[in-house]
């Protein structure tokens, strides 16, 4: 099996040596930028299948970056950050980041958020053969090629951790989930797995299943958490 290529982004030269080792001791292919400028060179040469970005880089910062990328490609990004608050993190992930791991952090759970998120795009064969279509309301949710589709036949982009999350909705419909346990039950690996975190997530996912009336099958149960009210059905 190819080694899974992981573009690390970092001007801290002794955590981005340090990083970069225990990564290619885990198995990955690693490469190495230290500025935006750098970055985009590296990914002109060759795509990645991650990349691990931390926000606070000099000159252009990462979250520029990100912004930049997301218009030319889906490639997933975590993001790292000395700036640990709540309010990072949750603009991390409103911006569509798939995961954001605050500084200090052991490279143990960078490795394992890592394998979280390429496990949510894996190949077809990697997921399991359960249900592999599932409907509501004229949308269509493509388990085996993890997309989603609006009533008109568009193409709706997802991040991995709202993928996982819409296809955790429709698992269970019309049945309401506590927050914490769509934090389990998806296996959305948020740093600081919080509330806010999940409803940031369910916020951008409304969004993106809204209709012409502004309108998502994703109802609010207030004090416990929510409810998908469209019916599923499975193919």
């Amino acid at each position: 099996m190819t080694a899974k290529s992981i573009l690390l982004v970092e001007d801290d030269p002794a955590l981005r040596l340090l990083t970069a080792r225990a990564l290619r001791a885990n198995g990955y292919d690693v490469r190495t930028a230290s500025t935006g400028a750098e970055m985009w060179v590296m990914l002109d040469s060759a795509p990645a299948d991650l990349i691990v970005l931390d926000i606070m880089l000099p000159g252009t910062t990462g979250i520029e970056l990100f912004r930049r990328l997301r218009k030319e490609s889906d490639t997933p990004v975590i993001f790292v950050s000395a700036r640990g608050s709540e309010e990072d993190r949750v603009l991390g992930l409103e911006l569509g980041a798939d995961d954001y791991l605050a500084k200090p952090f052991s490279t143990r759970e960078l490795i394992a958020r890592i394998g979280a998120v390429l496990r949510r795009g894996g190949s077809d064969e990697e997921r399991a053969p359960v249900q592999k279509m599932l409907t509501f309301d004229g949308w269509s949710l493509s388990l085996s090629r993890h997309e989603l589709r609006s009533p008109e036949g568009a193409l709706v982009d997802l991040t991995g951790a709202e993928f996982d999350l819409l296809a955790t909705f429709l698992g269970q419909p019309q049945r309401v989930i506590g927050r914490q346990r769509l934090i389990e039950l998806s296996r959305t690996r948020l740093s600081d797995s919080s509330d806010r975190s999940i409803d940031v997530l369910v916020s951008r996912l409304r969004r993106k299943l809204s209709n012409p009336n502004g309108q998502a099958p994703i109802a609010t149960v207030r004090g416990i958490g929510y409810m998908f009210t469209a019916e599923v059905a499975r193919h």
